[in-house]
């Protein structure tokens, strides 16, 4: 994703009851014009991460895919980049905070189950 796509998946993560264009502008940090988001959010609905419905005379735009679902994926993404997987993984694990290698350790385990 774009910095200004990832910008407007986290506004609609924060705000799970949805946002109006016009809202979401204003409250993106880099404040751009609401003809900019809309043509973003018609991109991020073509690629199913967000939902709109008519209310009125504009689209209310909700997230259509968890946050934790996009973040897999780009993990996915950047193993499948990585060349030596065995190596990057190694790597990985070298760098992260205790908790997090006990998640991966427990999601590990899970799915022997």
């Amino acid at each position: 994703m774009g910095t200004l796509e990832r910008a407007i998946m986290e506004a609609l993560w924060r705000q799970p009851g949805g946002l109006f264009a016009q809202d979401l502008a204003e409250r993106l940090e880099s404040r751009p014009a609401t003809t900019t988001v809309l043509t973003v959010l018609v991109r991020l609905t073509k690629k199913g991460m967000v939902s709109r419905r008519r209310i009125g005379r504009a689209h209310l735009y909700e997230a259509a895919v968890a946050k934790d679902a996009v973040v897999a994926e780009a993990m996915r993404a950047a193993l499948e980049e990585a060349g030596d997987v065995a190596l990057a993984v190694q790597r990985f694990v070298g760098v992260v905070p205790p908790e997090v290698a006990t998640a991966l350790r427990d999601a590990l385990e899970a799915r022997d189950d």
